[in-house]
């Protein structure tokens, strides 16, 4: 009788991060508009904002080892790790109503989010 060593997975693999069509085509703009290709849009988590947490959005040059990269439609999406354990399964979008124009993040892991729509609290 032989022993078979089995490889057993004690976590679970984050959930995709969703990046809308039209965050990539607004990053996409706003990139032409800087006249700088190699930029990417960074994506992180805070401490900070009126429920504990909030988003922010810049746009950088330099990936990270620690990153975590998504590419659509020609733009680069990057997530620091430690904001990628708050953002997992989060849907990142561009919106423009009458509120104005703005990018939103949908996300599963807020427990509780401000009316500002850019702070939370897990």
């Amino acid at each position: 009788m032989s022993a078979v060593a089995e490889n057993v997975q004690t976590e679970m693999p984050p959930a995709p991060i969703v990046f809308t069509d039209s965050a990539a085509a607004k990053v996409a703009d706003l990139v032409a508009e800087e006249g700088n290709p190699d930029l990417k849009l960074r994506v992180f988590v805070q401490g900070g904002g009126c429920s504990g947490f909030q988003y922010g959005f810049t746009f950088d040059e330099i990936v990270n080892d620690d990153d975590t990269q998504m590419a659509k439609n020609g733009v680069t999406l990057l997530i620091d790790a430690m904001s990628l354990q708050y953002l997992a399964g989060a849907e990142i979008d561009y919106k423009e109503d009458l509120q104005g124009a703005q990018f939103v993040i949908k996300n599963p892991n807020a427990t509780t989010t401000c009316g500002c729509g850019s702070s939370f609290s897990v």
